[in-house]
Order: structure tokens, then C-alpha cells, then sequence
């Protein structure tokens, strides 16, 4: 968006006046300004904390907003009023990409269009007087105002969802038919917990003890941003480390560039076909992507020698999971990951290595990340052979099930082949790769490619 085209200032200009439009009423009608002040310097106040670098300001789109404070504004104010909270915390927001001005326009018209159109569907459905009614002012109405209250965040989620899809194509050239994929799932949850806290402080702030009850609810919902964001922060760490590691790993060993990214789409491929947990299904894709990491501790003499190797030099070849292993031993957030990366050379009828474990022996990860490794051997090109396809590669590994590989995971990858297809990453260039280079075993030449 450095370089805006002109559908996207046109559609940035129309969410601005649109935004104006809901909110000049505010101007001219019969306000609460008290009310509104105090809970836009809050609302900006909290989006400063939330954007600043010591909570996280790298959380990911539609959570680094704290809009707690928005939808309280929300279910206690009309919906001009509501729209005008947004607007000065969303002008002050700390924004990193340029144009920054277009940027801060932009996020204030999104949100005060979100505010109006909640507020509106709130207050026609009676949200108000079910909070504090003309009879019980202070006796909100119980399961009765959770009803108007969800409508509402329905209704923020779905604007700002519509909004975000059609910047997404007309800024970032997003075909318009995947624009809007997956915008509101990511949005709702986040927006509903936000509107929970929101509806306990417009309930707090209509009691008798007044808006400084209805601070207290920020603490909590503060100090959650805040423990959210670190996670998001640790997780941004964990795929730097990860990236490094990879790259090092390519750079060292040029004949399977690009390898390893691969093997981890491969292994989560087998992975939610086995009807693993999102946490496992993770943590079988860092060991996938690591499994070769080890590869750091061979010579690179070796890893680049063009004929056959010695057995000598195949010894120290077979050492690389070892090497691999001790070197993440270290990295908590693996977990299961660390048994794969050194026992991803083992073999179902015992003669693999480095301890030669037979069967069940073998960690169920390792006898994922072994036929994934072994497949995306026989698939990709190479400097010094064309790739073969992929039902000659599942034939083959099919052919080796039960002595090589586990016949569960072969089967496994077969049938989510069958479903999703194989669409891998393009292997970076091999130019300049030296020549030829024959395999030494007496196994398979695709299949023992993963001891290299």
C-alpha cells in the first residue's frame, strides 16, 4: 500500500465520508460529551499501550486492538456518538508502513463505520433498556441483554470483515474471490471476548458506582493483551530460529535446497490425515523443516562429493541425526519434534539408523517425518536427476512399506495425496551446483536419498 492505487484511494475516500456521515449527528444532536470524552481518551489510550513495542506491536492483524473500551462505548452511547469514540484513538495510532496519514484515515473510517453499525443494531433491539432500563436503572436484565449484546459484535465483526476484504482487493490486489476467505473467523473471536468485557463495563458503569467500577474491568483484559501478545512475540522467535537454522542447513548442502520446507508440508499432510491436534500437527512441521539440521556437523566436503561415498565417509554421514539432536536438544518448544530429528533414518525391520530401533521402537513422529522425507527425496529435481512423479513415488514407498517405512504413514500419505494433491514450494535455483553425484547404498536410490 506504499504506492496506493487509485481503487483503493477512491475506496479508502468512500469508507472516510461514510464514516463522517455517521458520525456528524453526534455533532449536532444531543450528546453525552461527558460520557464521550472520558471513554475516547480511554479507548485511545489503550490503543497506544496495545501498539507499543514493550506489549507487542507485532500481534497479528485484528488483535492489537484493545476494543473493550470501543464496545462499551458501544452498548452505552447512540450510534454517532459510538462512531466518534473510534475516531481519536484511531487518528493517534502508531502506525510503522506509509503512508501513514492514508493508514490512520483508514483504520478511523473502519472502525467508526464498526461502532455505528453496531450501536444501531444494539439499540434496536433494545440492548439499552436491557441494560438499565427505564424501571430498573441499575437491574440489568439478565439473560435478556446477552442476546441484543451478541448481536451486536455479530454486526462489528461483519463490517469490519467487509471493509477488510475490500481493502485487501483494491489495495493489495487480492483476487476478489479469496479477499474475504477466512477475515471473519479471525475477527470474531477476538471482537466477542472484547465484547464480553465491554458489556460488563457498560453494566458497571450504569450501576451506582459509577465509570470507576468500570475501569477495574480493563486491568484483567490489560494484563491478558499483554500475556497474549508475549506468546505472539515467543512465537515470532521460535519461527526466526527455525528460518536460520533451515537456511544455514541450504546454504551448506545445495543439492536439496528448499528440502526441508518439503519434508515439514509433507509431514503435516500425513499428519492431519492421522487426525493429530493442531499442537502436534506443529510440532511434526518443526520436525519435518529440522529434521536435516544436523547436516550443520558433516563436513561440507562430503555433503558436496560428487561419486560414491567410503564407508568411512558414510559413518560420518549417518552421525548428522545425532548432531541434529544435540543441537535442538536445548529448544523446549519442539518437543516431540527432537525424537524425530534423530530417529528419522530408523527402518520399521530394524536396520536403520543410529540405534537400529524395529517398529513401534520408533517415535510415531520420526516414522512420519521418515516417509515424508524419503517422498519429497523421489518428487523434487535435482542437479544430478529429474524428480519422478508422484504416483511412481508412492508406489515405491508403498513397495517398501513394512521394511522401510511404516505402512500406517505411507497409507496416511496416500490418501491425503489423493485429497489435496502435492502443490510444494519451487526448489531454489541449482545452478552452478556441481555435477552428478551417485548414491552408495545398495537401497533404493530415491528412498536412501535422505541419508545425504
Amino acid at each position: 500500500m506504499r504506492s496506493i492505487a487509485p481503487w483503493a484511494r477512491a475506496y479508502i475516500l468512500m469508507a472516510a465520508l461514510a464514516g463522517a456521515a455517521c458520525v456528524a449527528p453526534a455533532l449536532t444532536s444531543r450528546t453525552p460529551w461527558a460520557a464521550l470524552a472520558l471513554l475516547a481518551a480511554l479507548y485511545a489510550g489503550c490503543e497506544q499501550i496495545t501498539r507499543c513495542r514493550v506489549i507487542g506491536s507485532r500481534v497479528p492483524n485484528g488483535l492489537g486492538t484493545f476494543f473493550p473500551v470501543l464496545l462499551a462505548a458501544v452498548f452505552l452511547l447512540p450510534p454517532a456518538a459510538a462512531a466518534l469514540v473510534a475516531v481519536p484513538g484511531a487518528l493517534l495510532a502508531r502506525v510503522e508502513r506509509r503512508p501513514r496519514w492514508v493508514r490512520r484515515l483508514w483504520r478511523a473510517a473502519q472502525i467508526a463505520l464498526a461502532a455505528w453499525a453496531s450501536a444501531w443494531v444494539y439499540g434496536a433491539l433494545g440492548g439499552r433498556e436491557a441494560v438499565a432500563g427505564p424501571d430498573f436503572p441499575y437491574a440489568p436484565d439478565f439473560p435478556y441483554a446477552l442476546a441484543p449484546a451478541g448481536a451486536a459484535v455479530l454486526a462489528f465483526s461483519l463490517v469490519l470483515t467487509a471493509l477488510d476484504g475490500g481493502i485487501l482487493a483494491t489495495a493489495e490486489r487480492v483476487p476478489v474471490r479469496t479477499a474475504w476467505r477466512g477475515l471473519f473467523l479471525r475477527s470474531f473471536a477476538p471482537v466477542a471476548v472484547h465484547g464480553l468485557a465491554g458489556l460488563m463495563m457498560a453494566v458497571l458503569w450504569r450501576s451506582p458506582y459509577g465509570p470507576l467500577a468500570a475501569l477495574l474491568v480493563l486491568l484483567p483484559m490489560g494484563v491478558s493483551c499483554w500475556v497474549f501478545a508475549q506468546y505472539h512475540r515467543e512465537r515470532a522467535a521460535h519461527q526466526a530460529t527455525i528460518r536460520a537454522l533451515v537456511q544455514a542447513v541450504d546454504i551448506k548442502d545445495r543439492y536439496t535446497r528448499g528440502h526441508s520446507e518439503r519434508v515439514g508440508q509433507a509431514s503435516v499432510l500425513i499428519a492431519r490425515e492421522l487426525g493429530m491436534a493442531d499442537e502436534r500437527v506443529e510440532s511434526l512441521r518443526f520436525a519435518g523443516i529440522l529434521h536435516d539440521v544436523g547436516k550443520l556437523g558433516v563436513p561440507t566436503r562430503l555433503l558436496r562429493k560428487d561419486g560414491p561415498l567410503t564407508p568411512e565417509e558414510r559413518r560420518v554421514i549417518e552421525l548428522h541425526p545425532e548432531y541434529g539432536h544435540e543441537m535442538v536438544r536445548g529448544i523446549g518448544f519442539l518437543g516431540e519434534a527432537r525424537a524425530a530429528i534423530l530417529h528419522h533414518h530408523e527402518r520399521i525391520d530394524g536396520s536403520g539408523y543410529p540405534y537400529g530401533l524395529v517398529g513401534r521402537q520408533i517415535p510415531e513422529f520420526a516414522r512420519v517425518v521418515a516417509v515424508a522425507d524419503a517422498f519429497d527425496a523421489m518428487t523434487s529435481t535435482r542437479s544430478y536427476r529429474r524428480g519422478r512423479p508422484v504416483a511412481t513415488a508412492l508406489a515405491e514407498l508403498s513397495r517398501c512399506a513394512g521394511s522401510q517405512f511404516d505402512p500406517a504413514m505411507v497409507a496416511a500419505l496416500r490418501r491425503a495425496l489423493d485429497r489435496h494433491g502435492w502443490h510444494p514450494a519451487v526448489t531454489s535455483d541449482t545452478a552452478g551446483v556441481p555435477g552428478p553425484r551417485q548414491e552408495a547404498t545398495g537401497v533404493p536410490a530415491a528412498p536412501g536419498a535422505g541419508a545425504r
